[in-house]
């Protein structure tokens, strides 16, 4: 069927988006004729949506689907920053996706006050993947010896081994089990290496969910319970940790906030509890930090990363403290960062560019190494923009700033 054809039927809803491919000659021909389509329907020129260089072949089989073209994003450079991580070491030029004006520019000065004081210290303290099914059971004791099986090393070893059967990079590491009523949610916890594994650690879990059924006779109800919890706020992220949970620390020195960030490390550090501690608890927030999920937002876009996981990367604790010889040490804790270096939106030409940039496109060695690089260096970037907002805070040069340069 040729062009012209196809557009005529998808107007006259002949012909349904999703079949296109069906009849087009190639899937960069099917883009095309959904977005002539979509123009005539509309009443609009869609012609900057229609200039993008991905391979359409690929990523309309694994990225999209009814696509039409791309929505471009401005792509910017902060750094260089100075990383002194178990994965992460060196500097590293920090490339973030954003429409927000003078936000690379405030990353741009933290990634230089974190150089000029030694860097930032980076530690990547656990790293797994949960997905929570749930099922019904016919009764508390039930409940209890399903639970009193999963507690078994054995029994341990017959899950990890049904994983296997789903996949070759991912591994079963714990279940966390969560009685209510007569429902048992499973809170599983994988190895997913250099991916960040949702869909990996689903089919792994839908596979021990149908085995638990035939085993106990219980009803498994659905794979995705929100206990996982997934692109949702949740305490259990918090306490529990998601993805990869990674701090990132550096002592700047008190002259270096005074002559950079035009504050005092006391400052800093009023500003910060006031902020950060008391703004966010009386707020009743998750995260005690200033813009962390900027930053995060940012890199995720820039880097293939799923930005609804933003939700979980916002989860962070900044904490600013004065040494005994007054200088300011400085903080921040993410317990929940999904991401990955294969899969997703990471093979995409221009994410897997700005991967490049870093040092970390495609799988690590060991596996598992990039992802834990790509966190560390997220962790840091974060940082960086932590201390030049507070700074411009403590300062009282945001406003300032912002209406300077008319953003």
């Amino acid at each position: 069927m040729d062009r012209e054809e196809i557009v005529r039927k998808l107007i006259n809803s002949e012909l349904k988006f999703y079949q296109v491919e069906e009849v087009a000659s190639c899937r960069r021909e099917a883009v095309e004729a959904r977005r002539a389509a979509i123009e005539a329907l509309a009443g609009v020129r869609l012609d900057n949506v229609g200039i993008y260089t991905y391979d359409a072949d690929t990523v309309t089989k694994k990225n999209i689907e009814n696509a039409i073209g791309a929505v471009q994003v401005p792509v910017g450079i902060a750094g260089p920053l100075k990383v002194n991580g178990e994965y992460a070491r060196g500097d590293f030029y920090i490339p973030l996706a954003t429409t927000e004006g003078a936000l690379i520019a405030s990353v741009n000065r933290g990634c230089s006050v974190c150089s000029n004081s030694g860097g930032v210290n980076t530690m990547i303290f656990q790293d797994e993947m949960t997905r929570a099914p749930v099922m019904t059971i016919s009764s508390l004791g039930q409940a209890k010896e399903i639970i009193e099986t999963l507690k078994k090393p054995e029994f341990m070893v017959e899950l990890q081994s049904i994983v296997a059967t789903t996949t070759k990079h991912g591994s079963l590491i714990r279940v966390d089990p969560y009685v209510v009523g007569k429902n048992i949610f499973l809170r599983f916890a994988y190895d997913t290496k250099d991916a960040m594994g949702m869909n990996m650690v689903t089919i792994a879990s839908e596979a021990i969910m149908q085995h638990l059924e035939k085993k106990f006779g219980t009803r498994h109800v659905t794979v995705s319970s929100n206990m996982c919890t997934d692109k949702k706020p949740a305490a259990i992220n918090v306490t529990e940790g998601r993805g990869r949970t990674v701090v990132a620390e550096i002592t700047i020195p008190g002259d270096i906030v005074a002559s950079r960030l035009k504050a005092t490390p006391e400052r800093m550090c009023d500003v910060h509890y006031r902020k950060n501690f008391l703004g966010s608890a009386r707020a009743v927030s998750f995260g005690f930090n200033s813009h962390v999920a900027n930053v995060v937002a940012a890199m995720f876009i820039a880097c293939g990363q799923d930005p609804a996981h933003v939700v979980e990367g916002s989860n962070a604790i900044t904490s600013a403290e004065l040494t005994e010889n007054g200088d300011l040490q400085f903080s921040v804790s993410m317990p929940s960062l999904p991401l990955g270096t294969i899969g997703g939106g990471t093979g995409i030409c221009t994410q897997a560019e700005c991967l490049s940039i870093l040092g970390v496109r495609g799988g690590g060695d060991p596996p598992g190494a990039n992802a834990r690089k790509l966190a560390e260096i997220v962790a840091s970037a974060s940082l960086a923009g932590e201390l030049s907002l507070l700074g411009a805070l403590a300062s009282q040069d945001l406003a300032r700033a912002h209406a300077k340069y008319g953003r």
